[in-house]
């Protein structure tokens, strides 16, 4: 008998494994196309099956196997307790936000069902006609495994797991740029960058938008962690790179999109700023902090956006006590 929470996972893998193998995808479940309903009963005698629950109208693969776990569960708890009668013959259904089966409607007997064994089709034992080992040696990483590793190797939002999880090549180019840049903070920004502005990007231009090169895209991700460029040069560099595949500092070093690092030359733009806008810096003097942000948005202008916005910000500040 299944007692214990990893054999009932390991149940639910197993069937994830055969719906996977007998063809049903997770695109057939989430359009509506398709549903599982599990048939679960265990039994302190292995010679004779336990009362019968059915979980119907189960709509991923997620689902199908923490429905399983769950039930499975329930009824071993059940059993141990010594409650066997109150496992009955039922209907249940599956809540996925409260992660549980619940009763739905009891059936009396079999023949509420209103169903009877098919002359013309004999019994099919599963395990007998699949090598269930052999086919989860084949089978590439499930979506709960992938969810596991990248939130642990990478750091990265679980908003994020999820668009790799759903896209295969995306994750391959992402593994690939994470892998040169083996740094959680950059990876943490290459993903910000790959599933928020070229996904957009993508969105907008499928048909001109491809993946740049694996060795480009880590180079704009370290420019950009760097300081080399700003965020807004990093979002230009992007949309150019993944339309003609070219190096992200020689685009950056043609369109003049290098930051500006030297304290000695962005002191004249601030020193010209402030004296442009002396209202401006009277609201900062008085109370409006924000103010401040208006200055270095001015300065970024000034220098064509190039000037370092954190640099930009720390001159001001020292600049206007």
């Amino acid at each position: 008998m299944i007692k214990s929470p990893k054999q009932a996972g390991d149940f639910g893998r197993e069937l994830q494994l055969l719906l996977r193998y007998l063809g049903v995808s997770e695109a057939n479940m989430e359009k509506g196309e398709m549903r599982v309903e599990l048939n679960i009963s265990i039994s302190d005698d292995p010679a004779k099956f336990g009362t019968k629950v059915e979980v119907k109208n189960i709509n991923s693969f997620r689902a199908v196997e923490r429905a399983a776990e769950f039930e499975i569960k329930r009824m071993a708890e059940l059993l141990d307790a010594g409650k066997g009668a109150e496992i009955v013959q039922e209907t249940r259904g599956w809540d996925e936000a409260k992660q549980r089966t619940f009763s739905q409607r009891s059936k009396e007997d079999s023949h509420d069902y209103r169903y009877f064994p098919d002359p013309d089709i004999p019994k099919l034992y599963l395990s007998e006609i699949f090598d269930i080992p052999k086919l989860q040696a084949e089978l590439p990483e499930l979506p709960e495994a992938k969810r596991i590793r990248y939130a642990e190797a990478f750091g990265i939002k679980d908003e994020d797991i999820e668009v790799y999880v759903n896209d295969v090549e995306l994750s391959v180019w992402f593994e690939s740029i994470a892998k040169i840049l083996n740094d959680k903070e950059k990876i943490r920004v290459a993903s910000n960058y790959i599933t928020s502005d070229f996904i957009g990007l993508r969105k907008n231009n499928p048909d001109a938008v491809k993946m740049s090169s694996v060795a480009n895209s880590a180079e704009l991700i370290t420019m950009v962690t760097d300081g080399a460029i700003s965020s807004r040069g990093a979002k230009d560099i992007l949309s150019m790179i993944v339309i003609n595949d070219e190096s992200p500092r020689k685009i950056a070093e043609e369109k003049g999109l290098i930051q500006k690092n030297d304290p000695e030359a962005l002191k004249l733009i601030v020193q010209k700023v402030i004296d442009e806008n002396p209202q401006v810096v009277a609201d900062f003097k008085g109370g409006k902090e924000a103010a401040i942000m208006g200055l270095v948005g001015k300065v970024m202008k000034e220098s064509n956006g190039s000037a370092n916005p954190q640099l930009a910000k720390q001159l001001l500040l020292e600049s206007l006590k």
